[in-house]
């Protein structure tokens, strides 16, 4: 599958996974991805937990409320350190960002299927920080995201989206129609 395919492919799988295990050697290649990803000044405040051990899988779940991705044979946690990169600036919401648009084409390329749940996970209901802790990870991380991986039983939902010319344009804003100045 080239990118092209894998971009068009990739959607929002929330249903229900085939008990068949994801390999360790998928799982690699898919967090290798992740770590691919581009970090602003490279700071590369990005790290990764996959998750394939039924028992912390469903410990995982028992904090998430509510229920997610219940069926799914592995996931991958991503973590973040908030380290400032510019002066006074932190790019580790993009970094964090790319590794997961990363994962996501490598996860959809594989074969398999999975879900950005972040709000969910760092909501002020500290979800992340309960799994984190299940997790072992230390202070200084921040556990911001999670992504189930599996083979699909269903079709995930394709969503509509705007037109090209809705959201995209060559040299400028485009003027309204009614003329008035932007």
């Amino acid at each position: 599958m080239d990118v092209f395919e894998a971009v068009a492919q990739r959607h929002s799988y929330r249903g229900k996974f085939s008990p068949a295990p994801v390999p360790r050697e998928d799982l690699v290649k898919i967090m290798q991805a992740g770590l691919d990803a581009p970090s602003g000044c490279n700071k590369q405040t990005t790290s990764l937990i996959a998750v394939d051990d039924p028992e912390v899988l469903e410990k995982l779940r028992e904090v998430i409320d509510p229920p997610i991705a219940e069926t799914a044979p592995a996931a991958i946690c991503v973590l973040t350190q908030r380290i400032n990169a510019y002066r006074d600036r932190c790019f580790a919401v993009q970094d964090y960002s790319a590794a997961i648009q990363n994962m996501l084409l490598a996860i959809v390329s594989l074969g398999y299927q999975s879900c950005w749940y972040e709000g969910h996970i760092t909501d002020t209901d500290g979800i992340g920080a309960k799994m984190a802790k299940i997790l072992g990870v230390p202070d200084g991380y921040e556990l911001v995201c999670f992504l189930p991986v599996g083979i699909a039983e269903g079709k995930p939902a394709v969503p509509g989206k705007k037109p090209f010319g809705e959201r995209a344009w060559f040299n400028a804003f485009p003027v309204p129609e009614n003329g008035s100045a932007r």
